[in-house]
This record gives structure tokens, sequence and C-alpha cells, in this order.
């Protein structure tokens, strides 16, 4: 495996994944405020970007559908 700009940035959408889910799970992100979907919207389009690269299609889905969850999760916050 070759380590290039969509690699790196798929590691990176990657890592806002994982802050996100364990900042949850620690109490820094509140699951229902703007942090926790907005962190995560990033990696989905990070993620997304690298699949430029590396095409997948149920990858492309799954982060198709976590964006918009995301995007929803950002806005319903924002309303608040």
């Amino acid at each position: 495996m070759e380590f290039d700009p969509f690699t790196a940035v798929g590691i990176a959408g990657t890592v806002c994944f994982i802050i996100s889910y364990f900042g949850t799970l620690q109490g820094w992100l509140a699951p229902d405020g703007w942090r926790f979907p907005a962190i995560n919207l990033l990696g989905a389009a990070l993620v997304l970007t690298s699949l430029i690269d590396a095409w997948n299609l149920p990858s492309v889905v799954l982060e198709c559908f976590w964006g918009v969850i995301s995007i929803y999760g950002l806005v319903r916050a924002l309303r608040r």
C-alpha cells in the first residue's frame, strides 16, 4: 500500500471518527451538541475524499449516510 495524499486524508478522517466516538464516551463531547456531528461530518468528508483514489462502493454509501446523519445532527444542535 502506498502512503499518498489520499491515504493521508482518509487516515485523518478515520482519526476524526475515533476522536468523536472516544470523546463522547469520555464525556468530553456531548452527543447532542454541535461538535460531535461536526467532527463526524468532517471525518465522512475526508474519508469520501480518500475514496476518489481507492473507490469502494460500500464505503462510499456508508460515508454518504454518515455525512447526511451528521448534517441532520448538526442542524438539530444549532437550532437549540
